[in-house]
């Protein structure tokens, strides 16, 4: 029996992954790890543990000592904090690992960085730039405003669309900046600003192997959890996702990939969305860890976590298609407290009187 451990186990993401790895045919010990104890009460684990920050010196001796303790081969860590220390520190831990290069993950966390190299490759991104001061902001402004009546101010790390706002004027965008800075210690020089993004977003999450595609398959969010309650109307996990297969964003995504890491390996998760022109434009890259909704692919057959683990034992895997491995028009609905549900295209048990 695999014996895995899955860092931030307590949290959304860590726990659809577990999610996928309980539907797969083969049982595994599999372990928990979080900094919360109580979201770590609700992953399917056969055993948790509380860790300490990543970012504290202990962190890898306890990992380590836990790991002896449960006879863990297999670590995959789900945040991307802990995916930059563990891969960082992977030479110390004493399990497999099945992370990209470190700096694949360096460039793929920094939001700015990852824009300027793609688009140096010519590779569809938004038209952004750093703001290290006030007059940055002005100046972005009037540059990207005449794309769309607004443009779009983030920070240049984090995940869930972190202090990501839709502005129509840079005093909005000081004020903004200004309560990060007093409430979090984010000031200019942590934010970006670029072309607002009216179309479609899309989600494409792959398996790789040396620079070779294993298999992929796509969403587009139709709907957020808590988007009408957050200032940018959106967050990074939907409440109503559907299967798409269009070959512009499995194109897109494969080529910004391949850009970034030529011998790419692991799992990366791409998000795209729409320009005015309807283009596809990459707006993050995801390396080393899942998407939340991971057990969306799982449930239609396309169970990439327990493919991903396969893949670090060496194991033989079943033949795949390299795209669209996830049947078109299903959709997936899930709200804090019901769901998640599938529902296929043509299936709605609600009338319209």
């Amino acid at each position: 029996m695999k014996r895995i451990l899955v860092t931030g186990a307590g949290g959304s993401a860590g726990i659809n992954f577990i999610d996928s790895l309980r539907m797969a045919a083969e049982s595994m010990h599999i372990v928990g790890t979080d900094v919360n104890k109580w979201h770590l009460e609700l992953p399917d684990v056969n055993s948790r543990y509380i860790l300490p920050r990543c970012t504290g010196k202990d962190y890898i001796d306890k990992l380590n000592r836990m790991i002896e303790k449960e006879k863990v081969e297999f670590v995959h860590p789900q945040p991307d904090v802990e995916v930059k220390v563990i891969s960082e520190n992977r030479d110390k831990i004493n399990a497999l690992t099945y992370l990209p290069q470190d700096k694949t993950i360096e460039i793929c966390q920094n939001k700015l960085k990852l824009n300027e190299f793609l688009a140096k490759k010519d590779i569809p991104v938004p038209k952004s730039t750093p703001i290290k001061r006030v007059e940055d902001l002005r100046e972005a402004v009037n540059e990207f405003k005449w794309r769309h009546r607004k443009i779009w101010l983030r920070a240049i790390r984090g995940a869930g669309a972190r202090a990501s706002l839709p502005i129509q004027a840079a005093e909005q965008g000081e004020m903004w900046i200004d309560y990060w800075e007093k409430t979090a210690g984010l000031g200019y020089g942590d934010f970006m600003a670029g072309e607002f993004l009216p179309g479609k977003e899309f989600a494409f999450q792959s398996l790789w192997e040396n620079g070779e595609i294993i298999t992929s398959a796509a969403r587009e969010r139709l709907e957020y959890i808590f988007g009408e309650l957050t200032p940018s109307g959106q967050s990074s996990s939907p409440s109503v996702a559907r299967v798409v297969q269009r070959d512009d964003v499995n194109a897109i995504a494969t080529k910004a990939i391949l850009a970034i890491d030529n011998k790419a390996t692991g799992v990366f998760c791409v998000d795209l969305k729409e320009n005015i022109e309807g283009i596809p434009c990459i707006t993050e890259v995801n390396s080393g860890r899942f998407f939340t909704t991971s057990n969306f692919f799982a449930s239609l057959g396309a169970n990439m976590p327990y493919i991903y683990i396969k893949m670090a034992y060496k194991e033989e895997i079943p033949e795949l298609p390299k795209y669209d491995a996830a049947p078109d028009s299903c959709y997936w609905i899930r709200l804090m407290d019901k769901g998640p549900l599938l529902i296929k295209e043509g299936t709605w048990r609600s009338r319209i009187i």
